[in-house]
């Protein structure tokens, strides 16, 4: 292959794994951080009334479109009545219907929702709103206002901002008077906003919302006015004219159609609590991706067993860890014995900690090559002689894990978590390396095996970088990437400049 496809290969797995990574964690919800939770709140609203003589249907606005909030889970509490979720009227109702009740009823609605600032509200574009009939001398007023504000403002936005302000004046001319004689509440102000915005064939409409807290035993919605700029909806605050919507502020229900309506029932009262809590992140993401049906997550690490998944939360650290020995080999320069030993020697480490494993490391290597030096007098081949050495580690082994427990040293039953092929196989590497080419070479190499194996290890033993990898396997790719291009490094190493210090100098 040339070296441009090299580029090209390392340049796509870099691009898919990156492509994967950002939908999981923008898109799905998956967690950068372990053990992360968000906020979420429980809504409850609470339906009391008295039963008629015939059958009962109640309807009840519910959530729909809740930008800043996404919708984990909702469910009814009721007895002997029927529920399902409608849509109706561009929103969603909760209908509870039964064929007959007696005495006062009591139904209850929850629904589960959580931060999510980046969810955005998706409606469609609605058309330009028909100018309603008013009556005079109502419509002079609305005309003569409408034209003023027009006068003053330059988009849909500002149109409205500077209707809210003249509206909303505390020194009102005679038309804003009459214009607001029958406006009494917050809801009939807004009201009479969109009634004024739809003459200026600006689409507009009420929203209803709950400004959610820590614990709210009686919540009451608070009316807001929603327009239409042509390419998005915006929110005003009706009062003050302020744009945006305030801080954890749950939208309920659109539209002037009334909170609930009973059919069959009388004296009707309609409460909402709210309780803030916490939840794991992960388990939001695993509700978002089963939602929008993600085959993402139904192929993740997650849903393997627990038992397999522990196992597999170890496993995925050894790319990163072949990815340090990459870099210590052909880029910084250290000699180490076997490509992989210092990766399985780190994960090792990680079971026994960095100081203890580093004296168990050291005293097997020591003694087994003490033993090994013995075995080479007896002129044994080399596939015997290998299965001596690794016989005479696992004896070493046993030893060392009798003797620690007999002195109270618990850290060296941990011995028995070193890999003892490896192990045996390091041992005779550094054997035949201290006789062809002497015991420095052979020290050398053997410290700059430990060498990679503790700077593996504090790579490997980071608990945020395990996370990552378990949860985002395809970050992988772009490990996978870094080492194909690594493979095609033929510089200098950082122990080389050394050498070659004296030729820049010339």
């Amino acid at each position: 292959m040339t070296k441009n496809t090299v580029w090209v290969l390392a340049a796509i797995l870099t691009v898919v794994g990156t492509l994967m990574f950002l939908y999981k964690w923008l898109v799905l919800g998956f967690p950068l951080y372990e053990k992360q939770e968000i906020p979420a709140w429980t809504v409850e609203t609470t339906i009391r009334f008295d039963s008629g003589p015939g059958s009962i249907k109640v309807n009840l606005q519910i959530p729909n479109l809740t930008p800043g909030f996404g919708k984990l889970d909702h469910y009814s509490v009721s007895k002997n009545f029927g529920f399902g979720v409608n849509y109706a009227g561009g929103g969603r109702e909760a209908q509870w219907t039964v064929r007959r009740a007696d005495g006062q009823q009591t139904l209850y609605y929850r629904i589960v929702v959580y931060e999510d600032k980046g969810s955005q509200q998706s409606d469609t574009t609605p058309p330009f709103p028909i100018p309603p009939l008013i009556n005079e001398p109502l419509r002079t007023a609305v005309e003569v206002l409408v034209a003023e504000v027009r006068e003053h403002s330059a988009d849909p936005a500002s149109f409205t901002a500077e209707l809210l302000r003249l509206i909303n004046n505390p020194s009102p001319n005679s038309n804003i008077e009459l214009i607001l004689a029958d406006a009494r509440s917050s809801a009939d102000l807004v009201q009479t906003m969109t009634t004024i915005l739809a003459f200026a064939r600006i689409p507009a409409r009420m929203i209803r919302g709950l400004v959610l807290q820590e614990q709210q035993r009686d919540v009451t919605p608070v009316p807001w006015l929603e327009i239409h700029d042509g390419d998005r909806w915006r929110y005003f605050n009706p009062t003050s004219g302020d744009e945006g919507l305030p801080e954890n502020y749950l939208i309920w229900w659109r539209g002037s159609d009334p909170l609930i309506q009973v059919e069959g029932g009388s004296n009707v009262v309609v409460s909402f609590a709210a309780q803030k809590n916490y939840l794991d992140a992960m388990a939001i993401a695993e509700k978002r991706a089963e939602i929008e049906q993600s085959p993402l997550f139904d192929f993740s690490l997650y849903s393997l067993p627990i038992q397999t998944q522990s196992v597999y939360s170890v496993i995925l650290m050894i790319p990163i860890g072949a990815l340090i020995m990459v870099l210590m080999r052909n880029v910084v320069g250290v000699d180490a014995f076997g490509t992989f030993m210092p990766v399985l020697i780190a994960l090792a480490f990680r079971e026994t900690q960095l100081f203890w494993g580093m004296v168990l490391f050291v005293l097997l290597v020591a003694m087994g090559l003490s033993i090994r030096f013995l075995l080479e007098r007896l002129r044994l081949l080399l596939v015997p002689r290998l299965a001596s050495v690794l016989i005479v580690v696992v004896l070493l082994m046993m030893l060392v894990s009798i003797l620690s427990h007999k002195l109270g040293m618990e850290t060296g039953l941990s011995v028995a978590l070193f890999p003892m092929v490896i192990i045996a196989m390091t041992i005779e590497r550094m054997s035949v390396v201290w006789e062809e080419r002497g015991p420095g070479e052979a020290m050398r190499a053997g410290v700059g095996s430990l060498v990679v194996a503790i700077v593996a290890y504090l790579a490997m033993d980071v608990n945020w970088l395990e996370h990552l990898i378990f949860a985002f396997p395809e970050l992988l790719l772009l490990v996978l990437a870094s080492v194909i291009l690594l493979g095609r490094y033929t510089g200098y190493r950082f122990t080389e400049l050394g050498r070659f210090k004296a030729m820049g100098r010339d």
